[in-house]
């Protein structure tokens, strides 16, 4: 029987936080050895378990890292998954990174660091996600440039980054299909004179309410119309496939993986 998987969660009080405690203790396939917060964070020196509401697991919350785990995930900001990144280069633990809003020379560091560690980034670690990425590809090259692309998502209202990292991905996927850059992507069009250029793709944002996440790529002609959409009902669908990606990247040579690699579809 394979042992379980030693495993560090960071933001371990934030909702994304919380699941994974509760989930990866129902999976039956992880050892929680770190619980990490922010250390001005209220729930510092709390019991996880109690934090995640599914009674007291024996290790508290802190604001360093003792143990050295297989794996790290890492749901937090920018600033923090910088600081753990070289923390787990520094120490050869694997890293899952689903943070959103990283910046072009935080990539550049994922990619010096997955020369030591195995490192597994994804803006979206949802499993049906993923397979969209892959679906957007294939429809784009095939309809071509005689339909129109927009792509919306929505979030909930407390969402920082516009558009979602989602959104950014799909957009990339089409993107690399059709051999086009990012300056083909136009943004949330306003003005007197926007009419739609051939080979661009718009981009649009919503922030509504308790939003989970919801991405639509439309692909229009003239006289129909194909929309792929993908809706997540809540967070546990982000739990779940982070928890896959560690299982999968606690076996594996450094490199930088995504979750199409997880899925065999790289």
């Amino acid at each position: 029987m394979p042992s379980n998987v030693s495993l560090a969660i960071t933001g371990v009080a934030g909702r994304m936080g919380q699941r994974l405690v509760a989930l990866a203790r129902q999976d039956g396939g992880f050892d929680i050895i770190g619980a990490i917060e922010r250390p001005d964070h209220p729930m510092q020196a709390r019991d996880i378990g109690e934090a995640a509401g599914i009674g007291h697991l024996g290790l508290p919350i802190t604001f360093d890292l003792k143990p050295t785990p297989q794996v790290m995930i890492d749901f937090t900001t920018p600033a923090s998954t910088r600081h753990w990144l070289k923390t787990c280069r520094d120490r050869k633990i694997a890293m899952v990174i689903g943070t959103t809003g990283l910046a072009p020379h935080d990539h550049e560091s994922i990619d010096l660091a997955a020369e030591d560690i195995a490192v597994l980034q994804a803006p979206n670690m949802s499993l049906g996600v993923n397979l969209l990425f892959k679906m957007v590809a294939e429809v784009a090259i095939l309809l071509g440039d005689d339909y129109d692309v927009e792509i919306v998502e929505g979030h909930h209202r407390f969402k920082k980054d516009a558009p979602s990292g989602t959104a950014l991905s799909l957009a990339d996927a089409i993107l690399k299909a059709t051999g086009k850059t990012r300056d083909a992507l136009v943004f949330d069009r306003h003005g007197d004179d926007v009419t739609r250029k051939p080979g661009e793709i718009g981009m649009h944002a919503l922030r509504i309410g308790d939003e989970v996440g919801r991405h639509t790529a439309y692909f229009a002609g003239l006289g129909e119309r194909l929309e792929l959409t993908h809706v997540a009902t809540n967070r546990d669908t982000f739990v779940h496939g982070a928890l896959r990606a560690a299982k999968w990247l606690a076996g594996q040579m450094p490199g930088r993986y995504g979750i199409a690699d997880v899925l065999g579809l790289s």
